[in-house]
């Protein structure tokens, strides 16, 4: 049973047989009534048993939304300071959503404060306490860094509301793709953006095989996301026969790289990735060609650095970048019929400019999905919306083949829901970012 179910009567009996050779709908939901009947020593007369009009048990509590008032959702994104590239394009693109998809049973839904998570632990621990403190929200969109997310995540989840992230890519925040939860997983933590683990493989294939690279180097600034992301490129690029010759850290306040650059540069690498943010990668970039031994080192980054703040910078020039897939072509979100091109003729319109950075689609379909968990998990009784907590989870945990503006979406056991695919773009001309992001050299999909 995929998403699209919203205004219809659920069978939460047969919602959780995702993945399960089971039943049609119809005659999943009487056998479902059948047993329950027969639990509660009804026998198999199913005539007298309601058939539930919505997800969830209560264990997590319920929401009441009066006559009146909104459906309260919240947007935790860093939309000041040196990263604020990343997370403006993606509470833009939960603002469009909640504007596209319309009421909730009636119930208009409310964005409330923008919350901004600052791309730290403090700024999203800060941020998630003041969300948790109102008992009327159901689920936050965010926050925009992984980091953020780690020190987020705990909170928001053990208040029973669901964390929603476009944009966090680190394996700790889900699994290490083999079963087993990631080391900062939380139970009501999903994303809609790409696991880690797939970002560091693809890099190294492309280095390894596009390239034909045989030695790599790997910098990071020590946070979950980056070194995480650095580490699945080490590990993928020697599990392929490449040779790893080293992986350093630096600090994300450094200006001066060349220490570190010079260390680097021993091993004699023929690539460096460096999955880190702005603006510790526009020093890299910028000081890494003069270092001795690195003068024809290729460049290798991910999206952290996939805007156009860093793009438009003469040193971007010749850099490599994996990052999502964003050839949304012929797609469209099942909850509002949006296509790509409606979307961004709708942002450029609105915010007056185009996204600065790749997660805004992101952002969007995991909005519609949330929307689309507490439809199918509230009832109205006596004018009042009631929400089940625990039924936004059941919801989300069960979605799959859900048609969203960056393809088919379907959530594994841990959270992660989006489409892992990822691509390598080769820039060439600051001048010319749109080109460059068409510009792709390498893919890599799991089977």
């Amino acid at each position: 049973m995929s998403g699209w179910t919203r205004g219809r009567r659920y069978c939460p009996g047969v919602h959780r047989m995702k993945g399960r050779a089971g039943l049609p709908t119809a005659l999943g939901c009487a056998v479902v009534l059948v047993l329950a009947a027969a639990a509660c020593g009804g026998g198999a007369d199913t005539a007298h048993v309601p058939e539930p009009d919505h997800l969830g048990d209560g264990s997590l509590g319920t929401v009441e939304v009066e006559p009146g008032d909104a459906v309260q959702i919240r947007s935790l994104n860093t939309i000041t300071g040196d990263v604020a590239y990343l997370g403006i394009p993606n509470q833009r693109g939960v603002e469009l959503a909640v504007a596209d998809f319309g009421p909730v049973h009636g119930f208009d839904v409310d964005l409330g404060t923008r919350y901004d998570d600052l791309c730290s632990s403090d700024g999203a621990q800060a941020a998630a306490q003041q969300i948790v403190a109102d008992e009327d929200v159901i689920a936050v969109i965010g926050p925009s860094c992984s980091t953020a997310a780690v020190a987020a995540s705990p909170l928001i989840t053990a208040a029973g509301m669901v964390l929603f992230a476009p944009s966090n890519t680190s394996p700790t925040l889900t699994s290490d793709l083999a079963g087993n939860p990631g080391l900062n997983h939380s139970v009501g933590y999903y994303r809609t953006s790409n696991n880690g683990l797939y970002v560091g493989e693809t890099m190294a294939r492309f280095a390894y095989q596009g390239l034909g690279l045989a030695t790599a180097a790997a910098i990071h600034d020590g946070d979950p996301y980056s070194r995480s992301i650095a580490q699945a490129f080490a590990d993928s690029f020697e599990r392929l026969g490449g040779t790893v010759t080293g992986l350093v850290a630096i600090n994300k306040e450094d200006t001066d790289m060349v220490p570190v650059l010079t260390e680097v540069a021993t091993g004699n690498p023929e690539a460096l990735f460096f999955p880190i943010f702005q603006p510790a990668g526009d020093f890299l970039t910028d000081q890494a060609p003069g270092v001795a031994g690195l003068e024809e080192t290729i460049l290798l980054t991910d999206a952290a650095l996939l805007n156009d703040g860093f793009m438009s910078l003469p040193q971007s020039a010749g850099v490599y970048f994996s990052g999502p897939d964003l050839r949304f072509g012929a797609t469209s979100n099942q909850s509002t019929g949006k296509t790509p091109q409606t979307l961004l003729d709708a942002y450029g319109e609105i915010y007056g400019e185009p996204p600065s950075a790749p997660y805004w689609a992101h952002a969007y379909d995991a909005t519609t999905l949330l929307l689309e968990a507490i439809a199918a998990a509230s009832s109205v009784e006596d004018g009042t919306l009631i929400v089940d907590r625990a039924g936004v989870r059941e919801y989300l945990d069960s979605v799959s083949g859900y048609g969203g503006i960056i393809g088919t979406i379907s959530c594994d056991d841990f959270g992660d829901c989006g489409s892992q695919k990822t691509t390598v773009i080769h820039h060439l001309d600051p001048e010319d970012i749109e080109a460059s992001l068409a510009n792709i050299v390498f893919e890599f999909a799991p089977a």
